[in-house]
């Protein structure tokens, strides 16, 4: 065999490879992901799937939430800053679906088991005003299109046996781990255009901790962990969900990523978060029986 069409063999040979690899999961294998979901029991892992196909079995899983968590109330992007990046070997991020009944209130109780991989991790909500924002380019004009700021612990799962082998689009394909987050006192955007410039830059140098019942230091990040300013999010998700044609709505909720590491829980730990330099935030606090 001439080394052309040896090479033309061995291409065509990797390119099938690749697409046996990387297709949508069938319904069976979103069907064993959901119920194990449901059940709080770890999942098998899948085959690493293309961005592509992600978004196709995604699809697909959403359905199935829809059944437990009720209607949509807005969107998580993940994969938000370059740690969380860099643990799942990507370099961009992803976005899932909330749910309404994974909102809770401050200061909710929640079982440490509370998912198959639970962790927790310091997040903040944004709430939409107007459906300009999905015309935002700057982390200002996403801010004119937002009226409130709302601190979040979000409480993710990461579902599989192994999660450290997850890539972003295995990541994605399950929603981006959406399971439930407790949501503190909203902050009201300000309305005068000096007040919202000022709110930006404290949203970018704010210092974000979580600390125990003893006050005790278990992580911290700042604003500018996320995409360097955290409404970079904002305009991120509201453009990645456009090419996938999904509109943000009056009252939609954004959460925005992670200021620190994802920890696991334990019975017994209460959890507070606090944004140091946000003026009027107010600790956002959940613990774990």
């Amino acid at each position: 065999m001439s080394m052309k069409k040896r090479l033309m063999v061995l291409t065509a040979a990797a390119a099938w490879a690749l697409g046996a690899q990387a297709q949508c999961l069938s319904d069976a294998d979103v069907g064993v992901l959901a119920s194990h979901y449901a059940s709080g029991t770890p999942a098998p892992n899948f085959p690493a799937l293309s961005d592509a196909d992600s978004a196709c079995t995604r699809a697909k899983f959403n359905v199935l939430l829809a059944a437990k968590f009720g209607k949509v109330v807005g969107y998580k992007a993940g994969l938000t800053s370059l740690a969380v990046q860099k643990r799942f070997n990507t370099d961009k991020p992803v976005w899932g679906k909330l749910y309404e009944g994974m909102i809770l209130t401050n200061g909710s109780t929640v079982p440490a088991a509370f998912g198959a991989r639970p962790l927790f991790e310091a997040d903040m909500l944004v709430r939409v005003k107007s459906a300009a924002i999905n015309q935002a380019r700057t982390p200002y004009e996403a801010l004119q299109s937002i009226d409130q700021v709302i601190p979040f612990i979000e409480l993710p799962d990461l579902v599989v046996q192994a999660p450290a082998q997850l890539n972003g689009a295995g990541l994605a394909a399950f929603n981006v781990g959406a399971r439930l987050g407790v949501a503190g006192a909203p902050i009201a955007v300000p309305a005068t255009r000096g007040e919202r410039y000022a709110l930006l830059d404290a949203l970018e140098r704010m210092q974000v901790q979580l600390t125990n019942d003893k006050g005790e230091l278990l992580a911290s990040g700042k604003g500018s962990d996320i995409l360097g300013q955290p409404l970079n999010a904002v305009v991120w998700i509201a453009q990645a969900l456009q090419q996938e044609g999904i509109t943000l709505q009056p009252g939609d909720l954004i959460s925005l990523g992670s200021f620190s590491p994802l920890l696991p829980p334990r019975a017994g730990l209460g959890v507070t978060a606090s944004y140091l330099g946000l003026p009027g935030a107010q600790p956002v606090q959940v613990r774990f029986k």
